[in-house]
């Protein structure tokens, strides 16, 4: 198992612990966990004080990263596969979406990606693959990323071949939805500007509804998630010609 999955496993159920228990829990040395540590702190995704290490002051987008991360990264993979060398996507924001943007960096060549998550901009700006032109508007902070009117306007100037996002929740047969409407209003307007659109999302977003309808089934090209996803929505994804990419719940690739 990769030591990343690990980690966030053990700080999932434990949150916080002690970066000598958790190296004994996993085997290794404590150099070489602070190495793994080291890379996941300078992301923002775990935070150390004091000999412990905790998801404690990491931020909306970082901590839900850490949650089923190893599923997270089969979506981002598969995903990755759909986009060809050269090609200029747009990202909203989203912890399955800054994994798919890393994948792109260490997969593709000559990307360039389109955003309104200054998260996602940060995450790869070290990738000498990618190329990232971040849309301006309102910085909603706890999220960090764009929202308003304003960012569709600065994505007048595109026309992306693939716009991928992530999602809050799902009503079988209508629609994926969200829990912000100046979140969903900002995707609605990217959506304008890309010839398709695909969900990345993990199965338990099936079980969950937002507030706000985010976009409806016949306006979505794809989606990628987990096996685990319900057989009532599969059937109302696929009822409306929205192509099924489902990623094995124990090995990598699309079934």
């Amino acid at each position: 198992m990769d030591r990343k999955v690990r980690i966030f496993d053990i700080l999932s159920n434990n949150n916080t612990i002690k970066i000598a228990l958790l190296a004994e829990m996993m085997d290794i040395s404590q150099v070489t966990l602070r190495k793994d540590l080291d890379d996941l702190d300078k992301l923002g995704i775990v935070h150390r004080s004091h000999g412990y290490v905790s998801l404690d002051g990491a931020d909306e987008t970082s901590k839900r990263i850490a949650f089923c991360y190893s599923i997270k990264r089969r979506i981002a993979k598969a995903a990755a596969q759909v986009v060809e060398e050269g090609e200029t996507v747009m990202l909203e924001s989203g912890s399955c979406c800054a994994l798919f943007a890393e994948e792109l960096a260490l997969a593709k060549k000559n990307i360039t990606i389109v955003t309104n998550s200054s998260y996602i901009a940060d995450y790869v700006y070290r990738f000498p693959t990618i190329k990232v032109i971040l849309l301006g508007g309102y910085f909603q902070a706890e999220s960090r990323v764009l929202i308003g009117s304003m960012v569709a306007k600065c994505a007048e100037g595109f026309y992306t071949d693939k716009f991928f996002l992530g999602t809050d929740g799902f009503i079988p047969g209508k629609a994926f939805t969200g829990k912000d409407h100046l979140r969903v209003e900002t995707a609605l307007g990217l959506s304008q500007y890309a010839d398709k659109i695909f969900i990345l999302t993990e199965s338990a977003k099936f079980h969950r509804r937002g507030a706000y309808s985010l976009l409806p089934l016949e306006n979505i090209d794809g989606v990628f998630t987990d096996e685990k996803i319900p057989k009532e929505a599969e059937a109302a994804l696929t009822s409306n010609n929205v192509q099924l990419y489902k990623v094995s719940a124990g090995t990598t690739g699309v079934i």
